[in-house]
């Protein structure tokens, strides 16, 4: 019999601020981060852009790490969270521990200060993904086991469906897991080449819908096996129910019209936790607010909950779209509905798509009792996944 994962600790950065607390006031009272581009040195303020509230030096002062050495944003932002994560989990002072971190951007904000100069020696190792997932590890205790996982926007939820897996197949007791990502200019303008940036607030789903927001921000949990958590007497949180993955493998970048990856992922997600689309009370929806993205998206919700849709928001109108790391601050909003008895709306929504399923919307979250909630997040080449986070009873 699978060991039941549960959920002890998590700590989150976003345009939201940092540190849980920040969250959840913003989400209840639904103010958005989106704002105009602050940190990021690009020309392109048009775009509007979630980032998190301080500046590197900032951060590093605030983490207290020394001076003299380089950190990339996405290891000052990961630092952050899995500090908060580690606190709640009461692991401060474990020695061994599994970190599985989510990153495509990686260390580029650092490499693309020199372009286009070659990178000097001492800042060459800090560009590759799995450098920013070490530079995290170390910074916050002794892991005797590190991994990265790149695959576009769905990473830092596949370390999350990565770390339940080991658990349940006896590799570990104790895994934290989620993301970590910063903007960038390679970031900023790639996605400006797709042609896929709005320049207002993003409008998941709405018929005006133009385009997403970029963001940056970390999340991660500890995840821990049940008969752990109540051994060390752990706070346990939530549980985590069920875990889809698939690869449609449609296209580079867009999303197919039916959904065929999404489909699956949920589908997947449902049998895993042993439960029916009924049971769902609530959706996270990926929810980018690109005109491919939303129909492709409510293609594949309508085939999995045909009549009986729960409540949908996306909360990329909140944080904007933090890519890699955005499975893992979502699946954190999730808990954050599920303790507090909330679906977050989205502040921005105006105007149905009959294409589109229609979100929750409005100023303020809405008070709902939830048992089971399910998080999307989907990437580049048709990699979606899917969780289903529950109520601890």
């Amino acid at each position: 019999m699978r060991p039941k994962v549960v959920i002890t600790g998590m700590g989150v950065v976003s345009a939201l601020g940092v540190g849980a607390e920040r969250h959840v006031l913003a989400l209840r009272s639904g103010k958005s981060g989106i704002a105009e581009v602050r940190f990021l040195p690009t020309k392109h303020h048009e775009f509007p852009v979630g980032e998190a509230p301080f500046h590197n030096e900032e951060f590093r002062r605030k983490l207290n790490l020394p001076e003299g050495r380089r950190y990339s944003r996405t290891s000052l932002l990961g630092i952050a969270a899995l500090r908060e994560a580690l606190a709640q989990g009461r692991l401060l002072d474990r020695q061994v521990l599994a970190l599985i971190s989510g990153t495509t951007v990686g260390g580029m904000d650092v490499t693309e200060q020199f372009f286009p100069k070659p990178v000097p020696d001492l800042d060459r190792d800090i560009h590759d993904c799995g450098a920013s997932t070490n530079d995290i590890a170390d910074n916050c205790g002794d892991f005797d086991h590190v991994s990265t996982v790149s695959t576009a926007c769905s990473s830092a939820m596949n370390a999350l469906i990565m770390g339940k897996l080991l658990i349940e197949n006896g590799e570990r007791d104790i895994v934290v897991a989620g993301g970590a990502e910063a903007l960038s200019l390679f970031h900023l303008n790639g996605f400006k080449s797709l042609m896929i940036l709005d320049t207002q607030c993003c409008r998941p789903f709405d018929k005006m819908r133009a385009g997403l927001n970029l963001g940056e921000g970390a999340a991660y949990l500890v995840l821990e096996s049940e008969a752990s958590a109540k051994a060390r007497g752990a706070g346990i949180i939530g549980v985590v129910s069920g875990v889809g993955n698939a690869c449609d493998a449609h296209h580079q970048t867009a999303s197919s019209e039916n959904g065929e990856g999404a489909y699956l992922a949920m589908s997947q997600a449902l049998l895993d936790a042993g439960l029916s689309s009924s049971d769902i009370d609530y959706v996270n929806a990926h929810g980018t607010g690109t005109p491919n993205n939303d129909a492709s998206e409510s293609a594949a919700l309508r085939r999995v909950f045909g009549e009986h849709l729960p409540p949908v928001s996306s909360t990329k109108s909140y944080t904007g779209h933090t890519t890699s790391a955005s499975g893992s601050i979502e699946a954190v909003f999730c808990l954050m509905a599920l303790q507090n008895g909330f679906i977050p709306v989205q502040p921005e929504f105006e105007n149905p798509d009959e294409q589109c399923v229609t979100p929750v919307s409005g100023s303020n979250a809405v008070s709902a009792d939830l048992r089971h909630v399910m998080c999307n997040a989907f990437g580049f080449g048709g990699n979606d996944s899917s969780i289903i986070l529950s109520r601890y009873e």
